[in-house]
């Protein structure tokens, strides 16, 4: 074992992968779904046994399959994030204009996207942390969170520096008011109610008190149920 492993911190809560494995759990069998980059794009692997999704992508493909492996695939099929992938057997192809009319007209059941902010009131920042070097990379997130009938949210529970992602109030620029409806993070998959976080699940050797200390706003456990029905 090398030094670098020996000294490499335990791994706690779910992997990237089991991340995107436990969103796919929540898919409905038949749901047109639209991924964003990074973690979302690797839940196209994980579709659960009798089920079918159908993948859409901002660049113009319904059908998209799962990525080839490394040096495989045609050069010129991508997805929205240039990231090779396949089609499945009845895919089609259309207009850039065509793929954001499905998006605006309400055609889409579910987006998954990253976050660098979510707020307990569902607000999501995820293209810009609004400082002087930040690069902007809104892409087609803004059409989608008001287009798309429902929004996940799958990604770490805390940045590279130990700050919460899940806050009260989002400080960087916003993508869309009040639009998230559940998130998978490493450490938890959490509901947004009407009165904020809600636990629904834990990740394996995971407690409450850890996930909650890890949350910049209330967190209700899974035993406190919000008064008010989860928003819609």
């Amino acid at each position: 074992m090398s030094a670098e492993q020996q000294n490499a911190e335990p791994q706690i809560g779910w992997t990237r992968e089991q991340m995107a494995q436990r969103v796919a759990v929540d898919i409905a069998d038949g749901s047109y779904v639209n991924l964003g980059i990074g973690i979302p794009e690797l839940i196209a692997r994980y579709v659960p046994e009798g089920r079918e999704f159908i993948y859409h992508t901002e660049n113009g493909l319904l059908g998209m399959g799962p990525s080839p492996a490394e040096g495989e695939g045609e050069p010129e099929l991508i997805n929205a994030g240039k990231r090779r992938v396949t089609a499945l057997p009845g895919a089609s192809y259309f207009h850039h204009a065509d793929s954001f009319s499905m998006i605006r007209g309400g055609h889409l059941d579910l987006c998954v996207l990253g976050a660098l902010q979510v707020a307990n009131n569902g607000d999501l920042a995820n293209w810009s942390t609004g400082g002087p070097e930040a690069i902007p990379a809104v892409g087609g997130a803004m059409d989608l969170v008001a287009g798309v009938k429902a929004i996940y949210v799958v990604t770490q529970h805390c940045t590279k520096t130990g700050e919460p992602k899940l806050v009260e109030h989002c400080t960087f620029p916003l993508t869309g008011l009040g639009i998230v409806n559940r998130i998978y993070t490493d450490l938890a998959v959490i509901e947004v109610t009407s009165e904020g976080f809600q636990l629904v699940e834990l990740a394996p050797g995971v407690d409450f008190e850890y996930v909650k200390e890890r949350t910049g706003a209330p967190l209700l456990s899974m035993s406190e149920s919000p008064t008010n029905a989860t928003r819609a």
